[in-house]
């Protein structure tokens, strides 16, 4: 994976590298100490980046301050203004990277001016920006204060809609629904709010066939009542049908020396709009997404013919812009962490028309080797690498749109994967390797409804096949497993931005049922919603919210897990048990659920037969023969998974100047070993707090997050972690970073 910088960036880091090449030759040289290699590189990086200068006679602003506000956030009202604050770099240095903001007299009254207007749109008529206090805090800083009287708002009263009466009563009744929705009686009344309200009036008529309708708004105000009657005048005109359609940017030469790849006909099946049938809005919507779907154009745009008013049939000019129709990858990345170090490569080709019809085959091929038994907390050991693991995983995937009927598409993606399964923090030097060698496939069908409304329904197949790594054999060796499930996943989709999200609501549930009438190991019912919503707290904030619920109900393993801390009765059922649980089950932990932990960290902990050493002396040795006085299970437990899950997430998200974003979060939740409802512990918090940076690339923003686990909410009535493993051991001894409860969490894209 790579991500291509910004000319700015790009120039930024020129310049920070060329200083600290300088400081480098001046330590070689033996020039500085310590502290000075110390003072030297922040001052490089400092003026590498660029110190600004306050001009002579002018004035820096440190702070804009919106005092008087009570309905409208200071926060939305200071993001209208000309009068700015000074950009801090990493929100804590002006003047760094960034020029200061200079006060200007003028643009502040104008400012005053902006806000009356702003607040107007706002439904207060009577607001006032009554007075601006300049106050100087230095020679050349200032610091503003803007005083706000709100006065009372206006409400929304009566609403009328004009010129409905020649429509059937099925479509009035649709127009006037719209209207209510959109502009309900008793809210305060809000400029953006009315004039989406009249276009849902009009979409409602152009929705049902009419596609010249025209809606005209009138507001008037009653300043005494602090209301106001809202009017909407509607000339529905004729009901139209579509007509002929047009696609135009499949041959952008023309005749040219490029052949036109893109064929015609999977389009028009995509489009699914018949000539004669009735005009919509709504399906030419349809139509635009699900063109995009194909992932063959890079703008998708639908233009009926609205120029003659009295045209009862309406044509359709469809234009695109084709994206490239094949790939290649490559990339790679690491994980460095408590539980291992690898490093890999990415190899991928895409071809988004193969054998023509827009069929999409993918390739994706990912070796890389993990450096055994390298972790954060014994890089400083003589010998922290001991052996290379060599690992792979294959993924191929096919779509064919118009599967059945124009807007489902089938995929089938299999997939070959051999890795190591490591899972311990701290395993003993001889303690087994236990790798799998894993075939799964999956084969379905998904459907967009709409623009929101996503269902998938698949069938997925997993093959779990150990083997040991090294050339010792596995005592006891796991069983292999296998996993045949249906799953069904609805995603709907109210965010305004998939990558960026600042304001909407996204849901999300998957759905399996394994064994049965399907085969395989494992029989059991799983289900997890999850729901994310994102509130808007100023133009560059944004309150992220998560929650999620998981339960799996299995019917033919789970004994032990269910009975822990207990010993197993036998090793046997122990490893088909915990095997089972490892692939099926829940956890939590790691840079995409409760970042204070490492990955799968929260969880159930137990003995596993298969992972913990096997002889006789050994166990001993470590304190790991469960059925010994001296049984150690903070050293011996391992995380195996569970069948009940809650989480809970809040981020604060600031969108400050310049390419790296800045975030706060805390989140919570764990992982129980007890089935059903039962196994909501709301008092098992695990909660873990901290701050991350994001820098935006073109692939998402690379995320780094520092998680605190806050000792006394853990478990309610445990004052740390020791307490928290001596009530409950079942939770295991998370690992610490320098002897501070604390993870570090890489990731590409938002948490959630």
């Amino acid at each position: 994976m790579h991500a291509i910088a910004r000319p700015e960036q790009t120039a930024a880091a020129a310049r920070i590298v060329k200083a600290w090449k300088h400081v480098a030759a001046l330590t070689r040289e033996g020039g500085l100490g310590r502290v000075g290699r110390s003072v030297a590189i922040a001052g490089a990086t400092a003026g590498s980046l660029g110190c600004s200068s306050v001009p002579e006679g002018r004035s820096a602003i440190d702070a804009v301050d919106i005092v008087g506000t009570h309905d409208i956030p200071a926060g939305e009202v200071r993001d209208k203004l000309a009068t700015a604050a000074s950009p801090k770099l990493l929100g804590l240095f002006r003047g760094i990277a960034y020029d200061y903001e200079i006060f200007d007299a003028s643009a502040l009254q104008r400012d005053l001016a902006r806000i009356e207007r702003y607040y107007r749109g706002r439904g207060f008529f009577e607001a006032r920006a009554r007075a601006a206090r300049v106050t100087r805090v230095s020679p050349d800083h200032v610091r503003v204060e803007i005083v706000v009287d709100e006065g009372p708002p206006m409400l929304d009263r009566r609403l009328r809609i004009v010129g409905l009466d020649s429509l059937p009563p099925a479509i009035s009744d649709a127009v006037w629904l719209a209207a209510v929705k959109a502009l309900p009686e008793g809210k305060r009344f809000d400029e953006d709010a009315y004039k989406k309200a009249q276009i849902a009036v009009a979409r409602s008529l152009t929705d049902s066939g009419y596609a010249h309708a025209t809606v005209e708004a009138h507001a008037t105000a009653d300043l005494a009542t602090h209301s106001i009657d809202t009017t909407f005048t509607a000339v529905p005109g004729g009901p139209a049908v579509f007509g002929p359609i047009t696609i135009e940017g499949l041959d952008p030469d023309r005749a040219g020396p490029r052949h036109q790849e893109i064929e015609e006909g999977p389009l028009r099946r995509a489009i699914n709009i018949e000539p004669g049938k009735p005009y919509s809005t709504a399906a030419i919507d349809s139509a635009t997404q699900a063109l995009l779907d194909l992932e063959v154009f890079t703008s998708v745009q639908i233009v009926p013919a609205l120029s003659d008013p009295s045209a009862g049939v309406i044509p359709l000019d469809v234009k695109v812009e084709p994206s490239k129709l094949r790939v290649i990858k490559v990339g790679g990345g690491a994980e460095f962490d408590e539980i291992k170090t690898e490093a890999h490569v990415i190899v991928g080709w895409e071809d988004h028309n193969f054998l023509g019809g827009l069929r999409d085959l993918s390739v994706d091929l990912t070796p890389g080797a993990v450096l055994y038994p390298l972790r954060t907390d014994n890089i400083d050991k003589q010998q922290p690498v001991q052996q290379l693991l060599p690992e792979e995983r294959l993924r191929v995937q096919f779509l064919q749109p118009g599967f059945l009927e124009p807007h489902t598409r089938l995929f089938v993606r299999p997939e070959f994967n051999v890795y190591p399964l490591l899972v311990e923090t701290n395993p003993p030097a001889n303690a087994p390797v236990v790798g799998y060698v894993e075939p799964k496939g999956t084969v379905g069908v998904d459907r967009r409804f709409g623009r929101r409304l996503l269902v998938s329904l698949g069938h997925n197949v997993q093959g779990e096949i150990p083997f040991s790594y090294t050339s010792a054999p596995l005592n006891p060796a796991p069983p292999q497993v296998l996993l045949s499930f249906p799953q069904l996943v609805a995603k709907l989709d109210f965010r305004d931005d998939p990558v960026h999200p600042h304001e909407g609501i996204f849901v999300v549930n998957d759905f399996q049922v394994a064994g049965g009438p399907f085969g395989g190991s494992a029989q059991d019912v799983r289900i997890q919603p999850d729901v994310r919503g994102y509130i808007p707290i100023g133009r560059h904030v944004t309150l992220a919210l998560r929650g999620s619920l998981g339960f799996l109900f299995p019917s033919n393993y789970g004994n032990y897990v269910e009975h822990l801390p207990s010993a197993p009765g036998s090793a046997t059922d122990a490893d088909r048990d915990i095997e089972t649980v490892y692939f099926r089950g829940f956890f939590l932990g790691g840079p995409d659920s409760n970042r204070g932990f490492p990955l799968r960290g929260i969880g159930p902990h137990g003995i596993v037969p298969f992972l913990n050493p096997a002889t006789a002396t050994v166990q001993a040795q470590l304190a790991c023969d469960p059925n010994s006085p001296s049984y150690n299970a903070a050293a011996c437990a391992i995380p195996i998974g569970g069948f009940t899950l809650w989480q809970a997430s809040a981020e604060l998200r600031f969108n400050v100047p310049g390419p790296v974003d800045a975030a706060a979060f805390c989140d919570s939740g764990d992982v129980s070993q007890i089935v059903g409802w039962n196994g909501l512990r709301w008092s098992y918090l695990h909660m873990s707090c901290g701050i991350g940076a994001r820098y935006d690339t073109p692939v998402g923003p690379i995320r780094l997050d520092v998680g605190y686990r806050i000792p006394f909410l853990q478990v309610l009535g445990q004052k740390d972690e020791q307490a928290v493993f001596n009530y409950d051991p079942t939770q295991g001894l998370p690992p610490t970073i320098l002897g501070v409860p604390i993870a570090v969490a890489f990731g590409i894209g938002e948490a959630f």
